[in-house]
């Protein structure tokens, strides 16, 4: 099959090409196993109950992991100031008083307005309705000529759609408002034990690296550690790039916003801000609200809202992303719109957001891992001999 006329001398060519037919088809094999494996570990979890017994563990641990985040988030800092010289307890304590301040600040300035703004806001919502539905009146009567399309009825229906959603609104927004306040507030003890676990454990945190590398076995020890530098480098490249993209996002949004005279610009800036983290689908999904409203209060709000949306989100996405975040991700299109409709599926707005670092934290320890091992990749240039 492999020699050549002369029946003496193989077919190296040929050999090689079904060598890496193989190893391709291996390397799907392998990845369907994966698959399956995942699909039949969730469906024992499921029927085990399992799920619901690690859910009340993580409840109970849950400041600790606050601690560790803590923790791991600000590590970076603490190590630059021992390399000025400042000792590590002295520069934990300074940590805190900056981060403690810095939110002190922020708190103090901006729930301040932006309560009294959504407390505006909700006060102006029936107006606001009123003017959304002489704009749907007014298309509507574009189509009153219309033979065998009845435009009174579909009026009606809208028009209740309209005010029973404000109704809802007006009644909810103030409602969620003090939900939101109270559940922070309750969940302030947790957030305070948590603080002061990270504390501790970021004036000692490379003896917590260490205890958690001292239980893995030698022989793996060195893969271990190179795979926890790589997740961990990406990890951190990704938050800080968030957290600096929805900073500067809120802040050009609301400032926009408020410029062509959108009612509540901040509210609308931080929910821009926020939706901003999940890739593709965010800034539809943040600046919609912003683009009803503004069209409610008139045409020109509207179309200036549309065009100061569409500009920070172009901006965005050509100078700030690729500057900020570093696409540190690199992960296809296709891939993350997967990610998130699965994540979506099963976690709501919350699992859209943790859907990319997720699936870009799986994708670094693949690739370690197939450095490492081999697993797929196949070399272009195959030793012939």
């Amino acid at each position: 099959m492999f020699r050549k006329k002369s029946e003496k001398e193989i077919d190296k060519k040929e050999l090689n090409e079904v060598i890496s037919l193989g190893k391709k088809i291996l390397s799907v094999i392998y990845i369907l196993i994966f698959i399956v494996s995942i699909y039949v570990i969730t469906i024992i979890f499921k029927e085990w109950k399992i799920w619901g017994f690690l859910l009340t563990i993580l409840k109970v641990l849950f400041p600790l992991f606050i601690g560790l985040g803590i923790a791991w988030l600000f590590d970076p800092f603490v190590k630059w100031m021992e390399k000025k010289g400042i000792r590590r307890s002295l520069g934990t304590f300074i940590t805190y008083l900056l981060v403690i301040g810095g939110i002190s600040i922020i708190v103090g300035s901006i729930v301040p307005l932006l309560t009294e703004q959504i407390n505006e806001f909700a006060k102006s919502i029936p107006g606001v309705i009123d003017s959304l539905k002489g704009w749907v009146s007014t298309i509507l009567s574009s189509f009153e000529d219309v033979k065998g399309f009845d435009v009174n009825s579909l009026e009606k229906d809208i028009f209740k759609t309209i005010s029973d959603f404000g109704i809802n609104l007006t009644k909810d927004l103030p409602v969620l408002t003090v939900n939101i306040i109270t559940s922070m507030i309750s969940g302030l003890g947790v957030i305070l034990i948590g603080m002061v676990i990270g504390f501790y454990l970021l004036i000692s945190f490379d003896n917590v690296n260490n205890s958690f590398t001292s239980l893995i076995p030698k022989r793996f020890y060195k893969t271990a550690k190179g795979l926890m530098t790589a997740t961990n480098y990406s990890l951190r490249k990704w938050v800080r790039g968030a957290v600096l993209d929805c900073t500067a996002i809120f802040i050009v949004t609301s400032l926009a916003l408020w410029l062509v005279g959108l009612k509540a610009p901040m509210l609308f800036g931080l929910f821009c801000a926020i939706t901003n983290i999940i890739p593709y689908a965010g800034p539809y999904i943040g600046g919609a609200p912003a683009v009803i409203v503004g069209f409610s209060q008139g045409v020109p709000i509207g179309i200036l809202t549309l065009l100061s949306i569409v500009l920070i989100q172009f901006i965005e996405g050509n100078l700030l992303q690729p500057v900020i975040m570093s696409k540190t991700t690199k992960l296809h299109p296709v891939v993350i719109m997967l990610g998130l409709l699965i994540f979506g599926h099963f976690f709501g707005i919350i699992g859209m957001v943790i859907s990319t670092p997720i699936i870009s934290v799986c994708k670094v320890i693949f690739e370690f891992l197939n450095d490492k091992y081999n697993i797929v990749n196949i070399s272009e240039n195959e030793d012939e001999d």
